[in-house]
């Protein structure tokens, strides 16, 4: 497995199908000032819980930024996380950002990822400035008292620095392939 990667990296590319019958690069992004991509999958209750958010964010931001999820669950131990399933999670969620299939795990391996859902900011010229969790409050939204994600995204968008740059991931493992 890959190190994480670091502050100030740039992105690394990727080429992934999607639920929308699209195939998705950092390139499909590059009219907008800033880019997240999450880590994600089907089956987690912390991913479950931060869908609304997820969306919430994508809505609020839409001219600036754009969102990306990306599943990169062994789908052969956890069936949920199959493309089959995202499509249809996507479909009844009406998830507003393109959710992607990274199948041969490629993807989270480049980017070092290692929880669902673990999100990494890039600014425009796709270096990293913000790594982590989205707030810190998954159970309950209504008692969050540090939107990390929100609050990084509109220091990028003013031009400062990101005060918090980097929090700790919680959620569900990514769930590896065996490899023999």
């Amino acid at each position: 497995m890959a190190e994480r990667l670091k502050l100030n990296s740039k992105a690394p590319d990727f080429n992934l199908p999607a639920t929308d019958g699209k195939f998705y690069s950092l390139e499909s992004f590059a009219e907008k000032k800033a880019l997240i991509i999450i880590f994600t999958c089907n089956h987690c209750p912390y991913v479950q819980a931060y869908e609304e958010r997820t969306k919430s964010i994508q809505q609020d931001y839409k001219d600036l930024i754009a969102v990306c999820a990306i599943n990169s669950n062994d789908a052969a131990q956890y069936p949920e996380d199959s493309f089959d399933k995202m499509k249809k999670r996507a479909s009844e969620r009406n998830f507003n950002f393109p959710y992607l299939r990274d199948e041969d795990q490629s993807a989270a391996i480049a980017y070092g990822a290692t929880h669902t859902p673990e999100v990494f900011l890039f600014n425009e010229e796709r270096k990293l400035v913000y790594q982590g969790k989205i707030d810190d409050n998954w159970k309950e939204p209504e008692k969050v008292k540090s939107k990390y994600l929100r609050d990084a995204i509109d220091e990028l968008l003013r031009g400062e620095e990101i005060s918090v740059p980097e929090t700790w991931s919680i959620g569900c493992t990514i769930k590896w392939k065996n490899v023999s």
